[in-house]
């Protein structure tokens, strides 16, 4: 199996068709993603009421940037070196 290799498709299509049943032992998912809401990390008083008191956990927004853009082409050129080689 390819190192570096960016499957696109539905999850189990991918693995039944592509990747050997003994190369996975773990699949970790933590959804919710792309809810599009910034996700905090709430507090309790002692008496069990909720506390003003809050943190920011996650930001579960994405967008099309800059960013997002130089990551995507970096990955095209790091799968076409490896396939060159």
């Amino acid at each position: 199996m390819a190192q570096n290799f960016l499957y696109y498709g539905g999850n189990l299509d991918i693995l039944r068709c592509y990747i050997k049943d003994e190369t996975i032992d773990l699949i970790y998912l933590d959804p919710p993603f792309k809810s599009e809401q910034n996700n905090n990390v709430l507090f309790a008083e002692q008496n069990g009421s909720r506390s003003k008191a809050q943190i920011k956990a996650f930001e579960d927004t994405w967008r099309w940037d800059q960013g997002a853009s130089e990551t995507y082409h970096n990955i095209l050129a790091i799968g076409e070196n490896d396939m060159l080689a």
